[in-house]
């Protein structure tokens, strides 16, 4: 199996960091649900994703970039996964680049810091978060 190199233009890739970055410190959860490929994904993992998505929105993004995937990335994405509800599920799209997403916290308690990935492909042109469903054989 081969992945294409390239995701989409760096102008189509800074266009979806920062569709992204601005609808996710803006906490528009129907932007970034508009992100999420939901063709063929199983519905409670759909709800995980949404959930995900939304925990932390309105926070501070420091840093958001598109990454090339490693080998591994690659080997997992291609793995079936264990389904919340049973069974294996699978990747409806292959990736073609991740989405790394770094936000930092700082309050009168200290500071911290937490990081996301999200596979990410390339669907009719536009770049989607690909939500696991039932792995086709």
């Amino acid at each position: 199996m081969t992945l294409p190199s390239t995701a989409g233009t760096p102008e189509q890739e800074k266009a979806f960091t920062d569709k992204y970055k601005t609808a996710f410190e803006g906490k528009d959860t129907a932007t970034l649900e508009s992100f999420l490929y939901t063709q063929g994904a199983d519905p409670s993992i759909l709800g995980f994703y949404k959930m995900m998505q939304s925990a932390e929105a309105g926070e501070k993004i420091s840093n958001i970039q598109l990454v090339n995937l490693t080998p591994e990335d690659v080997k997992k994405a291609a793995t079936p996964m264990d389904s919340p509800t049973g069974g294996k599920v699978c990747l409806t799209l292959n990736p073609t680049k991740k989405l790394v997403i770094k936000i930092e916290k700082k309050d009168a308690n200290g500071s911290s810091s937490s990081t996301s990935e999200n596979f990410i492909a390339e669907k009719d042109g536009k770049l989607v978060i690909p939500v696991p469903g039932p792995c086709k054989s």
